[in-house]
């Protein structure tokens, strides 16, 4: 992607430190109140170039940096700019820079952010907090890796009070908004008292003036049919629900179609909004309700047909939490559908014309049979016992009422025993509201016996249902025992749930240590691994995720 502007130091410098809100630096003669922690890498403040920064000069793993006491009860955008830099090309550990919120009470930092890609530029990243009564602390963490040649430098820090995808496009860095770059039709910055300004408006609608700024996007230079530019926001990193207004202007001489998309982390387009007519030739008012409930960038999206299609300008957008259309209700919770069956079935039920083929059961673990997944002395379910075990035997497991045009993640565990054929043994089901079954999304096709396994399933549809968790005994011959436990569902598809940054404390050492460290003192130290422990009745068969018993 093309950047809109140069993120040249010269360009980003705002009004000056005196006019910056607290915890906000530009680092111009002074750190503004951010202290650095002594037991860990020095920073140095560079006057002449107004940033700070820290490399592999001095020895060490990671310099820390932190805001003094900060405290708003107002929805905040913090504004990053930063840049990573390194002569080698590629690292096993490379560099990182992580930001951290640090509420006042709280045993553990909340990571928000985290970047690793250098860069022989200034970056800019943008990070919405939401709005809380605790006082609580700014905290940048520079992880040096084993890059010898690695440098990370801040720029500048801002926290101003609304969200992150608002923006009025008078300041420079463009409220973290890009461009995705098409050799043909791009979006360019107009307006402003600017010699050789390419602006096509006498006035932009913040300030009413010729000195005030907008986007827009011309087809002049459009040479295929159906030429695209599309104008990204910075992604939302806290849960957001409300109405999601903008201004803009369609002067239209053949085709054109202005579309407003929502796109999550997995790239998957939603359209919320769109238009192909001018509505006057002055800035119209575009609402829409918007929903982003996991992280989402808003896609600004222009299509022309031809050269001679005309402009699209866009100016003022912002956010407000309430509904454009005044909707009500309470917003889905998603830890409403899942269930570890530690003291009941949750929200979960079974048809009674079924009879009871799911029962929730407890046992004894020893070396040779596992307990439940959850503690691994609790709760779980099983399907087909010996009560219920019958040739043809369906049972039907069914989940609360989801809402529809939502995306989900549908996270649960199993185990099989006694079959002789895995495939089809579990299966699950997706039903509409009045139990007319619409579609399986999942079935084992193989598993080890005996092994709690995780399974997930991404899905997304239109109206509202149900997840139904269904148990087949085949034969009699054939016809085994099926557990389920801990059954979790979130919102967004299971890989932009991958992406997420785990809760402060909390690990799967799935991909890496988190952030975790050791003190590599005396013989111990910890191994990440996978599959079984080297010798036998020494550990699990697998890990807890996965339930993976492999080691490649």
């Amino acid at each position: 992607m093309l950047r809109l502007c140069l993120l040249a130091a010269h360009a980003l410098r705002l009004a000056g430190a005196a006019l910056l809100s607290p915890g906000s630096c530009a680092f111009e003669d002074s750190a503004c109140g951010y202290d650095w922690d002594y037991a860990h890498l020095p920073w140095a403040l560079h006057g002449e170039g107004h940033y700070i920064s820290v490399d592999t000069s001095y020895e060490g793993e990671k310099a820390v940096l932190s805001s003094p006491e900060l405290y708003t009860e107002e929805w905040s955008c913090v504004r990053l700019i930063y840049q990573i830099a390194t002569t080698s090309e590629t690292s096993p550990d490379p560099a990182r820079l992580n930001l951290y919120l640090r509420q006042e009470g709280e045993s553990f930092d909340r990571l928000l952010w985290s970047a690793k890609e250098p860069s022989d530029s200034w970056l800019i990243a943008s990070l919405d907090l939401m709005n809380s009564t605790k006082k609580y602390k700014i905290v940048l963490e520079g992880e040096m890796g084993q890059d010898k040649s690695a440098s990370i430098a801040v720029f500048e820090i801002k926290i101003t009070p609304g969200y992150c995808i608002e923006c009025d496009f008078e300041e420079n860095h463009l409220c973290g908004f890009v461009n995705r770059w098409n050799p043909n039709v791009n979006w360019f910055v107009g307006g402003g008292n600017i010699r050789n300004s390419q602006s096509i408006l006498p006035k932009d609608h913040t300030l009413n003036s010729e000195l005030g700024h907008y986007m827009y996007v011309d087809s002049v230079y459009v040479k295929h049919f159906q030429e695209v530019a599309q104008l990204i926001s910075p992604k939302t990193t806290a849960p957001m629900s409300g109405c999601l207004s903008f201004y803009y202007q369609l002067k239209q001489e053949s085709s054109i179609v202005f579309t407003i998309y929502l796109r999550d982390t997995s790239g998957f387009y939603e359209e919320i909004w769109k238009t192909d007519s001018a509505l006057s030739a002055d800035w119209a008012l575009a609402e829409v309700d918007f929903n982003a409930p996991y992280p989402m960038e808003v896609i600004f999206e222009v299509a022309f047909n031809s050269a001679k299609g005309g402009y699209v300008a866009l100016d003022d957008i912002s956010f407000s939490p309430v509904y454009c259309s005044n909707q009500t209700g309470t917003p889905f919770n998603p830890a409403e559908a899942g269930c570890n069956f530690e003291e009941d079935l949750c929200n979960f039920y079974q048809d009674h014309k079924d009879g009871p083929g799911w029962s929730r059961v407890k046992v004894k673990r020893n070396v040779y049979r596992t307990g439940d997944h959850t503690t691994g002395f609790g709760y779980y379910l099983l399907a087909n016992t010996k009560f219920t075990s019958q040739p043809e035997y369906i049972g039907r497991l069914y989940g609360p009422t989801l809402p529809g045009n939502l995306q989900f993640c549908l996270r649960f565990y199993y185990a099989l025993y006694g079959f002789f054929k895995m495939s089809g043994t579990l299966a699950v089901y997706i039903f509409e509201e009045n139990h007319v079954v619409q579609e399986k999304i999942w079935s084992v096709l193989d598993s080890p016996r005996g092994v709690w396994t995780q399974a997930e399933i991404s899905f997304k549809k239109p109206m509202p249902c149900k997840v139904v968790f269904v148990s087949w005994c085949k034969s009699f011959w054939d016809c085994g025992l099926v557990a389920l436990d801990d059954v979790s569902l979130s919102l967004g598809s299971c890989q932009a749930a991958d992406l997420l940054l785990p809760n402060p404390g909390e690990c799967t050492f799935e991909k890496d240590e988190c952030v975790f460290t050791q003190k590599k003192r005396g013989r111990g130290i910890w191994h990440r691994r996978r599959g079984p422990t080297p010798t036998s009745y020494t550990g699990p068969k697998g890990d807890h995720t996965t339930g993976d018993t492999t080691c490649t």
